[in-house]
């Protein structure tokens, strides 16, 4: 039996929530009663939670496309097909028209996704009576096949954006849906415990938008960073990369660099001795040097590693060339407002201990296309 703690069902929702930009959305499913760890539990209970609410409101409708033999004139009348079929001795043509319906693409994918929900074998037993209820209120909507592709083509606009948050959990459920060995069942891959990419994207994007949300007075984004290098010709200069960062905070007369890694240990183990891994120390120590050497406004930078954890913590801090440089973990096997506290004050800490250059003065950087000033504060 494995008893490596885990993260909290309702942490999961949260982090969730911020990291789709999504905050309205966390106070509308209550997840607190689910007393599991099983991530399919969730998924089920966040999206019966929605989709109840969603039915409420009423189901979106679309106009959708129809082609039919009939006796009444109504919308385009088609020849070709009356002429082929010889329509006119059954006294009918062949008409196509639009019609008002609720069965649209959005629609589908949630009804279809309900179907394999409910065909997940560890599912929880009441969870499954209430999706089957809800599954029968889609009666006017037909299940499609889904792949990658079809959520891509879904196109919301303000009046049904709530459907953006159920169709990234439909998204998320089609991505780790296994085959099971019993005929019409299947099983819910775990992917917090495989590394998943898909998680570690999801990790990086919540620190990201919990400190552009939480935070007041800061600027919090991505940003490009260019190699201090001087090519030699023209070729060579064509084939030099530019670094990415995944959080660039920004305030008065300071910057912090903060790369989120998604790893089970944040220690690497290498002869029996844990280490901090090598490859992140350089990449997060050339975004503080190339940064530095870009205008000379950028010395009073810091940078960060974070990563999650659900049990053993780390917190190391060090200089490199006036640089400080925090090693540290984030436990997200904890109750939320403890995360929320820990952040914050992860933040105070990498603030360089003096500020170098005229007072007020900011390190001075272009931010690209999207970066935006946080606007909220308070959970």
């Amino acid at each position: 039996m494995n008893n490596t703690p885990k993260i909290p069902i309702q942490n999961i929702y949260y982090l969730l929530c911020y990291a789709w930009d999504r905050l309205e959305e966390r106070d509308v499913v209550d997840v607190s009663g689910i007393d599991s760890t099983n991530l399919v539990d969730l998924f089920a209970k966040v999206l019966g939670g929605g989709l109840e609410r969603l039915l409420k409101r009423g189901l979106d409708r679309g106009y959708v496309e129809y082609a039919e033999d009939t006796r009444c004139l109504r919308g385009k009348l088609l020849f070709s097909p009356i002429i082929k079929r010889n329509l006119l001795m059954k006294a009918q043509v062949h008409c196509e028209f639009d019609e008002l319906s609720h069965n649209v693409l959005h629609n589908q994918i949630l009804k279809t996704t309900l179907r394999h929900l409910i065909r997940v074998e560890d599912l929880d037993g009441q969870l499954k009576k209430r999706l089957v209820g809800i599954y029968r209120r889609f009666h006017e909507v037909d299940e499609i096949e889904l792949t990658s592709a079809v959520f891509g083509r879904v196109q919301l606009h303000r009046n049904n954006a709530f459907y953006d948050f159920l169709l990234k959990i439909c998204e998320l459920v089609f991505d780790n849906l296994l085959a099971s060995e019993i005929p019409g069942k299947s099983k819910f891959r775990d992917f917090l415990q495989d590394n998943d990419k898909r998680m570690a994207a999801l990790f990086e994007d919540f620190v990201r938008n919990f400190y552009k949300l939480e935070t007041a007075g800061l600027k919090v984004g991505r940003e490009d960073i260019l190699w201090q290098a001087q090519a030699m010709d023209d070729m060579s200069k064509a084939y030099l990369p530019k670094m990415e960062t995944d959080i660039s905070i920004e305030g008065n007369g300071y910057k912090i660099v903060m790369d989120a890694k998604y790893y089970k240990e944040a220690l690497a183990i290498h002869y029996d001795v844990e280490k901090v891994r090598s490859s992140h120390i350089y990449q997060i120590f050339a975004y503080l040097k190339n940064l530095e050497k870009k205008d000379g406004d950028n010395i009073n930078c810091s940078g960060v590693l974070l990563y999650p954890t659900v049990h053993k913590e780390v917190s190391l801090s060090y200089k490199i060339d006036d640089h400080k440089l925090l090693i540290h973990t984030i436990n997200l096997n904890q109750d939320w407002q403890s995360i929320d506290k820990d952040l914050k004050a992860l933040l105070d800490s990498a603030k360089p201990d003096k500020i170098v250059g005229r007072e007020g003065r900011s390190c001075g950087y272009a931010f690209i296309p999207g970066f935006q000033e946080s606007e909220r504060t308070g959970i």
